[in-house]
């Protein structure tokens, strides 16, 4: 299921409503206008299930988990240092994103 989840979103990121690097990613998807499918695991019942999952599929056990192009990217660290080295746009952009106008 996760990996047809990701096959069918550019971006998709795992997340919990309640983690604070959840929210900055998305807060910085938010600044590039990208529309990035967030899938909050505490507001679904099988959410642990897929948490375990990903730990199986990326070797991390923590969230957030952000995924572009069907690949994993890493956490929030990740995603802003590929930022912050100016590579998250045109991976965003290869990987088929849509932005906001």
């Amino acid at each position: 299921m996760i990996q047809e989840k990701n096959a069918e979103n550019s971006v998709i990121v795992y997340s919990r409503s309640w983690c604070p690097f959840c929210a900055d990613v998305r807060q910085l998807f938010q600044s590039y206008k990208v529309n990035a499918k967030f899938v909050d695991l505490d507001d679904i019942v099988e959410g642990d299930d897929i948490q375990n999952a990903l730990l199986n599929m990326t070797g991390f056990g923590t969230v957030p988990q952000v995924f572009i192009g069907g690949k994993f990217v890493g956490g929030c660290d990740d995603t802003y240092s590929l930022h912050q080295q100016g590579k998250l746009k045109s991976l965003l952009e290869s990987a088929g994103a849509r932005f906001a106008e």
